[in-house]
């Protein structure tokens, strides 16, 4: 089972987080346009989200058109905008603007195909979790709001100060066991912010038969089937992932924070 994918600059169309994951619902890919550039791709049986990462661009999708899409030079320079692509869809990108175009291409296998819509980053919800030093701010693309306008597909983003932790208490959601945890499939796609920092990616089980960390770097990703998965970022360092999930037959996020840890968020009502 591999969970990292190490970046890379590659431009078009790329596979990033292959079936070498084991991962049965979710899967990421990334799209580079240079400025007039123009591509056609199909959704077959996944729905996706397309977050513009940086650059600006047009999503035709079948026989809808969305103009005037995106405003960030980078993932740190605000809120992202994202074109919801139904299943057995055919949809077009055309790179506008005077940047490279960069989107993310979050998949997730559909049961039923809904509408194509726009979330514009005014229409995204962002909200700062943790305390002291595991503080985050979390922008919530796709949540529970989409209920009926989705089927499966889960989306956000995570911003970690320099030198703080994130998806902390370490939680997983590996499970089914209601009202406790949900099992549900995640990716997490990173950006760097000078872009030489780096992170760290921590993986472990409860017993311990998973234990692996990775150093983290800008364009990297990783495919978290299992087990806890905390974040943290080297000081002097900002830390960005786009995460995107999915469930079977839910889309209610329910992780099980590590009873170790768990005590943390006391902590978080006292300070």
């Amino acid at each position: 089972m591999r969970r990292f994918y190490e970046g890379n600059d590659n431009k078009g169309y790329q596979e990033v987080v292959d079936k070498e994951a084991g991962l049965e619902l979710i899967g990421f890919d990334l799209i580079r346009l240079e400025p007039g550039e123009n591509a056609v791709y199909e959704s077959g049986e996944y729905e996706i989200g397309l977050v513009i990462l940086q650059g600006t661009c047009s999503v035709k999708v079948d026989d809808v058109t969305f103009d005037k899409l995106g405003s960030r030079r980078s993932v740190f320079d605000g809120k992202p905008t994202t074109v919801y692509v139904p299943r057995d869809s055919k949809y077009e990108v055309t790179a506008t603007g005077s940047m490279m175009l960069e989107i993310g291409v979050c998949k997730v296998k559909a049961r039923k195909k809904y509408e194509a819509f726009v979330i514009d980053a005014g229409d995204v919800t962002t909200e700062h979790r943790g305390k002291l030093n595991w503080q985050r701010d979390v922008n919530d693309i796709i949540t529970s709001k989409y209920e009926g306008k989705v089927d499966r597909i889960v989306l956000g983003e995570t911003y970690s100060m320099p030198g703080q932790w994130s998806s902390y208490p370490s939680h997983k959601h590996d499970t089914d066991n209601l009202p406790f945890e949900v099992n549900m499939e995640e990716i997490y796609h990173f950006k760097v912010n000078p872009g030489q920092g780096f992170g760290i990616q921590v993986m472990y089980s409860d017993d311990m038969s998973l234990r692996e960390s990775y150093i983290i770097k800008n364009g990297d990703s990783v495919a978290i089937k299992n087990g806890y998965h905390p974040v943290a970022a080297a000081p002097g360092y900002q830390v960005y992932y786009l995460w995107v999930m999915a469930g079977v037959d839910t889309r209610q996020l329910t992780p099980c924070d590590d009873p170790d840890h768990a005590w943390v968020k006391a902590v978080e009502k006292m300070v």
